[in-house]
């Protein structure tokens, strides 16, 4: 019979890719813009999202869906934050809980393969991500971690950057890895919002958390995806003249960011501009009429992204988003970019209360968490 171990070890490690070793990836991009279909809307994407980070006053905030960690993206991204190529982050729970997190606790996720007997998995409580797995031991215990971290939180409700700031400050503590997206944000200041919070092991945290408050009576932790969305409406109106938005997959993270637009409307700032550079990698359809898919000139007529540089890039994300940002990188227009410390910004409490610009100060208003 077979073993854990024989599908989870240190030779079918999945190991994370590096652009910062690949000093010419800008010339392959480039030379691609010479050829056809995805390759050229790759190089263009790649011009766009340089463009994003020379502008003077820009805002750059960059959407994360799907399995991209755990399948060896997370350099690439921890490289974006520590190089000032990012200036906020939107993302779906598994990205930050179940696969950065998870990894920062000290666990790993391992190369395997589609062809397998899932019943067999289940039994060695191994799950599969397509070609990848993922012990489910570990991830009780990323679970029992983010339980503990709800516990200790004031009774109250948290946009999900709140409680993220909290995961990366714990990393910085007790974590046994410490190269991944969540401990560089903490250390740079870069919020990250994720919108849909329980969907991951914060929401397997958050309902064992709440469960115990309600049986003992006490008051709860809570995620509000109102604040998030409002927090995210600030930043738009006021974190830069003009935004620009770089989304790997699609879902409910790029539906956010760019319905900033339509919200800052809401709240009375009729000028505020459409998203100025646009960006999107996804192997979703456009035909179905589902929102991954949905092109961003389609966008366009909902008032969300300006026409004039926006790029779609269809092509599975372990190959087109190393290659954009390797290429952006190499370019070197994040030498010249200083980071922006949006995460400070909602200590303010003109930014709170109103929504208006607030100085940029050192956080620690909360306090942190010590589980």
């Amino acid at each position: 019979m077979a073993k854990k171990s024989d599908f989870l070890n240190k030779k079918q490690l999945v190991k994370h890719i590096d652009i910062t070793k690949y000093k010419d990836m800008d010339k392959l991009v480039a030379a691609m813009g010479d050829t056809s279909f995805q390759g050229r809307n790759l190089s263009r994407a790649a011009d766009i999202f340089d463009m994003a980070l020379r502008e003077k006053d820009g805002l750059v905030f960059l959407c994360l869906a799907g399995s991209l960690v755990s399948a060896g993206l997370k350099k690439v991204i921890t490289d974006l934050v520590e190089n000032n190529m990012v200036d906020a982050i939107v993302s779906t729970g598994a990205i930050v809980v179940d696969q950065d997190f998870f990894e920062g606790l000290g666990f790993s996720h391992y190369k395997g393969t589609q062809f397998v007997n899932d019943a067999e998995l289940r039994e060695l409580a191994i799950d599969r991500i397509y070609d990848h797995y993922i012990d489910e031991d570990e991830l009780r215990v990323c679970d029992e971690v983010m339980t503990k971290m709800f516990d200790e939180l004031e009774p109250r409700p948290y946009a999900s950057r709140e409680v993220i700031f909290e995961m990366g400050r714990y990393l910085t503590r007790h974590g046994k890895k410490h190269d991944g997206f969540v401990e560089a944000c903490f250390r740079k200041n870069v919020p990250i919002f994720v919108p849909a919070f329980s969907d991951c092991s914060a929401g397997f945290g958050v309902v064992l958390h709440q469960h115990k408050c309600i049986q003992a009576g006490k008051p709860m932790a809570s995620i509000d995806s109102g604040r998030d969305f409002l927090d995210l409406t600030y930043l738009k109106m006021h974190g830069g003249k003009e935004s620009g938005i770089v989304m790997i997959g699609g879902g409910v993270p790029k539906n956010f960011v760019q319905d900033t637009v339509v919200s800052a409307e809401v709240l009375g700032m009729h000028d505020c501009p459409m998203h100025k550079y646009a960006v999107q990698l996804t192997v979703a359809d456009e035909r179905d009429g589902a929102l991954s898919g949905s092109t961003l000139k389609e966008a366009s007529s909902w008032g969300k992204v300006d026409l004039a540089f926006e790029q779609m890039v269809f092509g599975e994300a372990t190959i087109t988003f190393p290659l954009l940002a390797g290429a952006v990188y190499a370019r070197g227009a994040h030498k010249a970019r200083k980071g922006r410390q949006l995460a400070t910004w909602f200590d303010g409490p003109n930014f709170i209360k109103g929504g208006k610009k607030a100085k940029a100060g050192k956080t620690g208003k909360k306090q942190p968490v010590t589980v």
